[in-house]
Protein backbone atom coordinates (compact mmCIF):
# COMPACT_ATOMS: atom_id res chain seq x y z
CA UNK A 1 0.00 0.00 0.00
CA UNK A 2 2.71 2.34 0.54
CA UNK A 3 4.50 1.40 -2.56
CA UNK A 4 1.51 2.08 -4.10
CA UNK A 5 0.84 5.91 -2.51
CA UNK A 6 4.50 6.90 -3.16
CA UNK A 7 3.91 5.34 -6.69
CA UNK A 8 1.20 7.91 -7.10
CA UNK A 9 2.89 10.96 -5.56
CA UNK A 10 5.57 10.23 -7.85
CA UNK A 11 3.49 10.62 -10.82
CA UNK A 12 1.62 13.65 -9.49
CA UNK A 13 4.89 15.50 -9.06
CA UNK A 14 5.79 14.60 -12.47
CA UNK A 15 2.61 15.94 -14.31
CA UNK A 16 2.72 19.24 -11.91
CA UNK A 17 6.75 19.50 -13.03
CA UNK A 18 5.50 19.40 -17.19
CA UNK A 19 2.23 20.57 -16.53
CA UNK A 20 3.22 24.00 -17.77
CA UNK A 21 4.96 22.65 -21.04
CA UNK A 22 1.97 24.85 -22.90
CA UNK A 23 3.45 27.78 -20.95
CA UNK A 24 6.79 29.27 -22.37
CA UNK A 25 9.77 29.36 -21.61
CA UNK A 26 11.74 32.33 -19.88
CA UNK A 27 14.04 32.29 -22.85
CA UNK A 28 14.66 36.24 -23.66
CA UNK A 29 14.26 37.92 -27.04
CA UNK A 30 13.66 34.41 -28.67
CA UNK A 31 10.96 33.75 -31.55
CA UNK A 32 8.04 31.28 -30.70
CA UNK A 33 6.76 28.68 -33.17
CA UNK A 34 3.51 26.41 -32.84
CA UNK A 35 4.91 22.55 -33.27
CA UNK A 36 2.98 21.23 -35.93
CA UNK A 37 1.40 17.87 -36.19
CA UNK A 38 2.08 16.93 -38.82
CA UNK A 39 5.50 17.85 -39.15
CA UNK A 40 6.07 16.45 -34.87
CA UNK A 41 6.69 13.15 -34.20
CA UNK A 42 8.84 10.50 -32.24
CA UNK A 43 10.30 7.36 -33.56
CA UNK A 44 11.53 4.68 -31.92
CA UNK A 45 13.61 1.44 -33.00
CA UNK A 46 14.92 -1.75 -31.01
CA UNK A 47 16.36 -4.83 -31.52
CA UNK A 48 14.26 -8.14 -31.51
CA UNK A 49 16.03 -11.07 -30.33
CA UNK A 50 18.94 -10.35 -32.34
CA UNK A 51 17.37 -11.14 -35.74
CA UNK A 52 15.71 -7.81 -36.79
CA UNK A 53 14.66 -4.47 -36.18
CA UNK A 54 11.16 -3.68 -34.04
CA UNK A 55 10.16 -0.22 -34.87
CA UNK A 56 7.06 2.40 -34.45
CA UNK A 57 6.15 6.16 -33.21
CA UNK A 58 3.99 8.24 -31.64
CA UNK A 59 2.28 10.99 -33.27
CA UNK A 60 0.11 14.00 -33.30
CA UNK A 61 2.48 15.50 -30.54
CA UNK A 62 1.66 18.94 -29.77
CA UNK A 63 3.77 21.80 -27.65
CA UNK A 64 6.29 24.77 -28.62
CA UNK A 65 9.62 25.31 -29.34
CA UNK A 66 11.74 28.92 -29.31
CA UNK A 67 14.52 29.42 -30.77
CA UNK A 68 16.90 32.97 -30.06
CA UNK A 69 20.57 32.01 -32.57
CA UNK A 70 21.68 35.39 -31.75
CA UNK A 71 22.09 34.58 -28.13
CA UNK A 72 22.32 30.78 -28.96
CA UNK A 73 19.67 29.71 -26.88
CA UNK A 74 16.52 27.69 -27.27
CA UNK A 75 13.41 25.50 -25.74
CA UNK A 76 11.41 23.01 -26.73
CA UNK A 77 8.31 21.87 -24.91
CA UNK A 78 6.55 18.30 -26.35
CA UNK A 79 3.86 16.67 -25.06
CA UNK A 80 3.35 13.03 -26.62
CA UNK A 81 -0.13 11.42 -26.78
CA UNK A 82 0.52 7.69 -25.89
CA UNK A 83 -2.23 6.38 -27.56
CA UNK A 84 -1.05 7.33 -31.14
CA UNK A 85 1.59 4.69 -30.65
CA UNK A 86 1.56 2.88 -34.22
CA UNK A 87 4.02 0.26 -35.50
CA UNK A 88 1.48 -0.98 -38.55
CA UNK A 89 0.66 -3.98 -36.92
CA UNK A 90 -2.20 -3.33 -34.42
CA UNK A 91 -1.78 -6.64 -32.29
CA UNK A 92 1.74 -5.72 -31.56
CA UNK A 93 0.35 -1.89 -31.19
CA UNK A 94 -1.87 -2.98 -28.48
CA UNK A 95 0.71 -5.28 -26.77
CA UNK A 96 2.92 -2.10 -26.52
CA UNK A 97 0.30 -0.08 -24.95
CA UNK A 98 -0.68 -2.95 -22.22
CA UNK A 99 0.85 -2.72 -18.28
CA UNK A 100 3.81 -5.08 -20.77
CA UNK A 101 5.12 -1.67 -21.73
CA UNK A 102 4.25 1.47 -21.98
CA UNK A 103 0.95 0.93 -19.78
CA UNK A 104 -1.23 3.54 -21.91
CA UNK A 105 -4.11 3.32 -19.35
CA UNK A 106 -2.81 4.19 -16.69
CA UNK A 107 -0.22 6.89 -18.28
CA UNK A 108 -1.78 8.72 -21.46
CA UNK A 109 0.70 11.15 -21.95
CA UNK A 110 4.63 11.69 -21.72
CA UNK A 111 6.68 14.74 -21.55
CA UNK A 112 9.64 16.00 -22.88
CA UNK A 113 10.69 19.39 -21.55
CA UNK A 114 14.11 20.92 -22.84
CA UNK A 115 16.54 22.47 -20.40
CA UNK A 116 19.60 23.41 -22.03
CA UNK A 117 20.91 24.16 -25.78
CA UNK A 118 24.27 23.54 -27.10
CA UNK A 119 25.17 24.81 -30.35
CA UNK A 120 28.46 24.49 -32.40
CA UNK A 121 29.39 27.59 -33.99
CA UNK A 122 26.27 29.23 -35.54
CA UNK A 123 24.19 24.80 -35.25
CA UNK A 124 22.66 23.38 -32.81
CA UNK A 125 24.52 20.30 -31.51
CA UNK A 126 22.68 19.05 -28.85
CA UNK A 127 18.91 19.72 -26.97
CA UNK A 128 19.18 18.30 -23.25
CA UNK A 129 16.28 18.03 -21.09
CA UNK A 130 13.99 15.51 -18.72
CA UNK A 131 11.61 13.32 -20.68
CA UNK A 132 8.56 12.29 -18.36
CA UNK A 133 7.08 8.59 -18.84
CA UNK A 134 5.00 6.06 -17.24
CA UNK A 135 5.75 8.94 -14.05
CA UNK A 136 8.97 8.59 -14.25
CA UNK A 137 11.47 11.85 -15.31
CA UNK A 138 15.26 11.23 -16.38
CA UNK A 139 17.31 13.35 -18.25
CA UNK A 140 18.38 12.64 -21.77
CA UNK A 141 20.57 14.55 -24.89
CA UNK A 142 19.22 14.80 -28.25
CA UNK A 143 21.74 14.89 -30.82
CA UNK A 144 20.54 17.60 -33.59
CA UNK A 145 21.21 15.57 -37.56
CA UNK A 146 19.74 18.96 -38.65
CA UNK A 147 17.85 21.97 -37.67
CA UNK A 148 17.08 24.99 -39.76
CA UNK A 149 14.27 27.74 -40.38
CA UNK A 150 12.54 28.32 -43.55
CA UNK A 151 9.83 31.10 -44.97
CA UNK A 152 7.04 28.84 -45.40
CA UNK A 153 5.16 28.83 -48.66
CA UNK A 154 2.31 26.78 -47.16
CA UNK A 155 1.42 28.85 -44.07
CA UNK A 156 3.08 32.56 -45.03
CA UNK A 157 5.07 32.35 -42.02
CA UNK A 158 8.49 31.33 -40.82
CA UNK A 159 8.77 27.73 -39.64
CA UNK A 160 11.98 26.28 -37.55
CA UNK A 161 12.47 22.37 -36.82
CA UNK A 162 15.26 19.92 -37.31
CA UNK A 163 15.87 16.07 -36.59
CA UNK A 164 17.37 14.62 -33.32
CA UNK A 165 18.56 11.32 -32.30
CA UNK A 166 19.06 9.66 -28.98
CA UNK A 167 19.25 6.21 -27.45
CA UNK A 168 17.62 5.45 -24.52
CA UNK A 169 17.72 2.75 -21.59
CA UNK A 170 14.33 2.07 -21.18
CA UNK A 171 14.34 0.43 -17.89
CA UNK A 172 14.83 3.73 -16.14
CA UNK A 173 11.18 4.22 -17.06
CA UNK A 174 10.25 1.18 -15.83
CA UNK A 175 10.04 -0.82 -19.07
CA UNK A 176 11.86 -3.99 -18.41
CA UNK A 177 9.70 -6.60 -19.94
CA UNK A 178 12.06 -9.57 -21.62
CA UNK A 179 15.20 -7.73 -21.45
CA UNK A 180 16.58 -10.77 -19.54
CA UNK A 181 14.54 -12.77 -23.27
CA UNK A 182 16.45 -11.16 -25.72
CA UNK A 183 14.95 -7.81 -26.59
CA UNK A 184 17.56 -4.99 -25.83
CA UNK A 185 16.93 -2.46 -22.67
CA UNK A 186 18.60 0.04 -25.01
CA UNK A 187 16.05 2.06 -27.80
CA UNK A 188 16.83 4.27 -30.45
CA UNK A 189 14.47 7.38 -30.69
CA UNK A 190 14.54 9.46 -33.30
CA UNK A 191 12.45 12.94 -32.72
CA UNK A 192 11.42 15.21 -35.33
CA UNK A 193 10.04 18.84 -34.60
CA UNK A 194 8.53 21.66 -36.60
CA UNK A 195 6.85 24.59 -35.26
CA UNK A 196 5.21 28.12 -37.21
CA UNK A 197 5.84 31.32 -35.87
CA UNK A 198 3.16 32.20 -33.54
CA UNK A 199 2.36 36.06 -34.32
CA UNK A 200 3.97 38.58 -31.61
CA UNK A 201 1.60 39.89 -28.77
CA UNK A 202 0.71 43.36 -29.04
Amino acid sequence: MASQFLKQANRAVAIAAVSGLGVLSTVGHAATYELDPKHTAVRFSVDHFGTSTNAGGFYDLSGNLEYAPEAQKGFVGITIPMGSLSTGLKAFDNHLKSEDFFNVKEYPTAYFKSTNWQFEGDKVKTVTGDLTLLGETHPVTLTATKFNCYDSPVLGVEACGGDFETTIDRTKWGIDTYTDGGIMKNVKLVVQVEGSKKADLK
